[in-house]
């Protein structure tokens, strides 16, 4: 935390050239002193890129990271001015928004999803909240207090007895609820995809999350393009706000596959911004799902 908020002061003090110069040595140590996420860059850049990646290419993908962590330190203070947003599919996600019920949006450790939560302090129509493991949550806010302790961020944590309702209660007041769905937090059924030509396993436990509350949800996605350059992408997924019982399964399975297939088309757009370091493709036995 001490590191982080003299890192903090340096970007706000000198400025993002400034704060980025001091980037450099902390990717290069990263790349250099931690080999297990150098071999998953290595193994996911061969599938997104096409070919074997070079040295350059696996420390691009590191600092790509570790500038998508730095720039969090402005969009927290509010600083929207430093960066160039496209956005794309706006309109539509506020219009599923504009009934009221709130949507979900789902997305992956792909790119930033504090470009996200920004376009949400901006725009008055859209309100986000997140839903992420405890320890995750406690994680998140003891780091955002350590940029700036005025940020107030509006997170659900799992794993609690008012969880679900809590999520509810956000969706009634209109709000939409994000969750990260390429891990899994737990005893998860698992389904087995194709994302960028090789076999994977994704949770459904979030899908089904929204399935139970009849709710439309969204893909989404803030891919760092360099620069002070973002693009923005909301992309319909699933709507399940009239879904009936015994269509449920089926419903969500067809969603899954579509967040595969979203998943992969925007690996291989900005392939840099795939933030997932351990070995995602791992040869590990994927739960039968059930049938519908």
């Amino acid at each position: 935390m001490l590191m982080l908020r003299v890192m903090t002061w340096i970007s706000l003090r000198l400025g993002r050239r400034a704060g980025r110069v001091v980037l450099h040595p902390i990717a290069a140590y990263f790349f250099l002193f931690a080999p297990a996420s150098r071999r998953a860059s290595s193994s996911y850049l061969g599938r997104a890129l096409g070919h074997r990646p070079r040295w350059r290419d696996m420390y691009r993908h590191f600092f790509t990271f570790a500038a998508t962590i730095h720039d969090r330190v402005y969009l927290v203070n509010h600083r929207y001015e430093l960066f160039d947003f496209e956005v794309h599919g706006e309109d539509a996600l506020l219009r599923l928004l504009a009934d009221g019920r709130g949507l979900f949006l789902v997305g992956a450790h792909l790119g930033s999803f504090e470009v996200i939560r920004a376009l949400g302090r901006k725009n008055a129509d859209l309100r986000v909240a997140m839903v992420m493991h405890q320890d995750n949550a406690q994680k998140i806010n003891a780091m955002l207090a350590a940029i700036n302790p005025e940020a107030v961020q509006d997170i659900i944590a799992l794993g609690q007895i008012d969880s679900m309702l809590k999520v509810r209660e956000h969706l009634d007041q209109g709000c939409a609820v994000g969750i990260l769905t390429d891990r899994s937090l737990g005893n998860d059924t698992l389904y087995p995809v194709q994302i960028l030509g090789a076999d994977a396993n994704l949770p459904s436990g979030p899908l089904r999350m929204a399935a139970l509350l009849r709710r439309p949800v969204v893909f989404m996605t803030g891919l760092y393009l360099g620069g002070k350059r973002y693009a923005i992408h909301f992309d319909p997924l699933a709507d399940f706000s009239t879904l009936a019982r015994d269509q449920s399964e089926a419903a969500v399975r067809e969603a899954i596959t579509r967040y595969a297939a979203l998943l992969d088309r925007y690996c291989r757009e900005a392939p840099y911004n795939w933030f997932n370091f351990f070995d995602f493709w791992q040869p590990a036995p994927a739960a039968t799902p059930p049938q519908s």
